[in-house]
């Protein structure tokens, strides 16, 4: 990928760089799904936050070309067209040199905006435009004077180009290491089938003490794995475990589960799966991805959260040698081929990214 450069780079207000408001407030209950053509966006992760596309009355539209931060989720998402928005606590975000509102600035921005805003909020917080008007963001500038718009946009166009000519290096390779998976032989189980539910600590990151950073801290979070810190030990409280799971029962990051590689606390809103019967690594990572699955595809975020289902009704599907037994060693099999040929496919890649430096 292409390389940049942080000699340079000052903070800038966020202020002095985005006209900022809060949007309105249109509530599920109100609109008919896929009656329109504008976006409903609802500040999820995935799908670039659209939800739906409607109609509704037009004084309630918000200026596409912008950026959407969602006040209670922190996703930050570039919008191009006009939108309607599912929440007043979601923010707007407006350049004010309009001769900069190219898509290419604005997905540099939505990209240095979650590296700022990262270091000063989690998940959990809320956003507001009352705290961001407060914020910095990160951006290159020009003999640590403007903003280097031109930087920008030539990052993402160069971004651009070397992504394309990696799909296409990725598409041949797919073409020739398609996977297969036998679906003909598969059962649906309850997660309290094969795992104890344990409810997890349901710490309060922002109570943690993290000056020495000992112990993993697991929140409701889709990236690395879950942790998003490290932390002391708690008053003596013992860590889970290792090689357990971790499930995030609600929020915009619903369904993401893993299997943690070292010892951990969680936050609220997110339980401990221990395996009733020996598992391996990849069995869990298996089992770890049809449960994402089945939370994106059958459940929503403050609409629908796991909380209420997950020791009563949730159901995930797995392969079985024979009724009410799931085939370990397919899932182990399966995920193993599924590591070999993502280390070709990246080796590949690699190679390709050397050749087109």
């Amino acid at each position: 990928m292409s390389n940049i450069y942080f000699k340079g780079w000052k903070k800038f207000p966020i202020i002095d760089i985005f006209h900022i408001k809060n949007t309105h407030s249109i509530t599920k209950k109100q609109i008919i799904e896929n009656s329109g053509s504008h976006p409903y966006v609802t500040a999820k992760a995935g799908n670039n936050s659209v939800e739906s596309y409607i109609s509704y009355d037009i004084d309630e539209i918000e200026e596409g070309n912008s950026i959407l931060i969602g006040g209670k989720t922190l996703i930050v998402s570039y919008q191009p067209y006009d939108y309607f928005s599912n929440d007043s606590h979601n923010l707007s975000l407006c350049l004010k040199d309009k001769s900069k509102k190219t898509q290419k600035i604005q997905l540099f921005l939505v990209t240095a905006l979650k590296a700022s805003l990262s270091s000063l909020y989690t998940w959990g917080d809320s956003i507001s435009k009352k705290t961001i008007i407060k914020d910095y963001i990160f951006l290159p500038s020009i003999n640590g004077g403007e903003p280097d718009w031109d930087l920008m946009e030539g990052f993402i166009k160069d971004v651009e180009v070397k992504t394309n000519e990696s799909l296409v290096k990725l598409k041949s390779i797919s073409n020739n290491n398609k996977l297969n998976i036998n679906l003909l032989r598969w059962e649906t189980f309850h997660i309290y089938d094969l795992f104890e539910i344990d409810s997890g600590n349901k710490f309060d990151k922002s109570k943690m003490d993290t000056a020495e950073k000992n112990i993993n801290f697991v929140g409701r979070s889709h990236f690395n794995n879950g942790v998003t810190d490290k932390v002391n030990v708690f008053n003596e409280v013992k860590p889970y475990e290792k090689g357990y799971l971790t499930l995030a029962l609600g929020g915009a990051y619903l369904g993401s589960c893993f299997v943690q590689n070292d010892s951990f606390y969680t936050s609220q809103n997110v339980v401990v799966l221990k395996p009733k019967s020996e598992m391996t690594w990849e069995v869990k990572q298996f089992i770890a991805t049809t449960i994402f699955i089945e939370s994106q595809n059958n459940y929503r975020a403050f609409i629908k959260e796991l909380n209420a289902h997950i020791k009563r009704d949730f159901v995930f599907m797995l392969p079985t040698l024979k009724k009410g037994i799931p085939d370990y060693k397919h899932m182990t099999d399966y995920i193993n081929s599924v590591q070999n040929k993502v280390v070709n496919s990246f080796n590949c890649l690699k190679s390709t990214e050397n050749t087109i430096k």
